[in-house]
């Protein structure tokens, strides 16, 4: 992948993989089965980690603040190309921003029948979902969400303490309790549209009260984020700090009397320990199935990649002139389905390689080389999947 830096072309990282070699191989694609579009390009939120404006890539300033209705119906009408042209019977639409309620209750309904309508005549039908700060979810917005049926997934990051500390309104106001209000609304009386809560690690937390804190509003799932980064940008915290907060989680999340939630990567990982397969793209060797669609329709890799330089993320290629299946066999989305091909040669020899499967793509980046080097989580993974497996066992061991 070579991109240009504001200040200048920088020397070009080797592709992870070499797709004309992989063809001759016998490798052969998946079909795309998640579509991220951002719908809207801006925030009403000014988070201190956003993944999109406060990394390298800034790509978003050269963003369309709204994706034009133009856009949206091509972005459609390629998704029903693919869809009717691998027999999908279904496919899955991910609103997204930016801030993608900022459309406002009627922007959100026309482009999810824009969509629904189009994609509808390849005979494939789509499961809708919004990830949203949770700040717009008011009565009105619900209605409309829920008349058209799109689950809601909200980003809240602990109690009002922990939250206000990064996710923080552009006047510098804490946004929790507006956060707070809209997911009581949403757990109360729209229960059926709750998709689950979005939280970033922070280390410097004590994890089981932000775990605890989360359960306030009973989500079916939480999702625990952790820092994007990667070598040249390390996260936060030292290695092995994420993997012991995480694992103080697991404790507290399997000794409770009854399962209270679903915590995606723990449920993940001990499927994985226990011999199962992985439904993430960033644990287990698995084939990741989604791509994001910018509000100009140009066609982006998965957000992580956006703290490396400017432009890691993109592709070059856009919906107004290319389809979904020439996506799937560029260098950069070949590799999130090249398995075992794509890794660091140190993931290889790895014995817990098919449960860590290398981890997220964009934690891989290592400045001059590019995504071929283990994840820069290495430890932390390494020392949770270790405690979950210590945990099997004492449970497994007769008394």
């Amino acid at each position: 992948m070579t991109t240009n830096t504001p200040a200048g072309r920088r020397a070009p990282d080797r592709p992870a993989v070499d797709v004309a070699a992989l063809l001759d191989e016998g490798w052969r694609p998946v079909p795309l089965r998640q579509f991220v579009l951002k719908t809207r390009s801006r925030c009403n939120l000014a988070c201190d980690y956003c993944i999109i404006y406060e990394h390298g890539d800034r790509t978003w300033r050269r963003q369309p603040r709204a994706m034009s209705q133009a856009t949206l119906r091509r972005t459609a009408e390629r998704i029903a190309e693919h869809a009717r042209r691998h027999g999908l019977r279904q496919v899955r639409v991910v609103l997204h921003g930016g801030e993608p309620l900022l459309a406002g209750p009627e922007g959100v309904a026309e482009a999810v029948r824009t969509v629904r309508e189009t994609v509808r005549e390849a005979g494939t039908e789509t499961e809708f979902t919004v990830q949203t700060n949770g700040t717009l979810l008011d009565t009105r917005m619900l209605d409309t969400l829920a008349e058209h049926r799109v689950r809601i997934g909200v980003s809240v990051d602990g109690d009002r303490e922990a939250h206000d500390a990064h996710r923080r309104t552009r006047g510098g106001r804490g946004s929790y309790d507006d956060v707070l209000a809209g997911l009581r609304l949403l757990s109360g009386s729209y229960p059926q549209l709750y998709a689950g809560l979005l939280c970033t690690v922070d280390a410097a937390r004590d994890p089981v009260a932000v775990y605890e804190s989360l359960l306030a509003t009973r989500p079916p799932l939480i999702d625990f984020l952790l820092p994007h980064g990667h070598w040249g940008a390390p996260p936060p915290a030292p290695a092995g700090t994420y993997g012991r907060w995480l694992a103080a989680v697991f404790d507290r999340w399997a000794d409770a009397p009854r399962k209270e939630t679903s915590v995606r990567i723990l449920d993940e990982l001990l499927h994985l320990v226990l011999g199962g397969h992985s439904r993430l793209d960033w644990v287990g060797v698995t084939s990741s199935v989604s791509v994001f669609v910018e509000s100009d329709g140009s066609v982006h890799q998965n957000d992580t990649l956006r703290t490396g330089p400017d432009g890691s993320s993109a592709s070059g290629l856009d919906v107004f002139r290319h389809s979904f299946d020439e996506v799937l066999l560029h260098p950069g989305f070949a590799a999130r389905q090249a398995g075992e091909r794509a890794l660091a040669e140190q993931c290889l020899r790895c014995p817990e390689l098919s449960v860590c499967g290398g981890g997220e793509y964009g934690h891989r980046y290592r400045p001059g080389s590019g995504y071929r080097a283990p994840t820069v989580y290495c430890a932390d993974l390494l020392l949770l999947i270790g405690h979950i497996r210590r945990r099997l066992a004492r449970t497994a061991a007769p008394t």
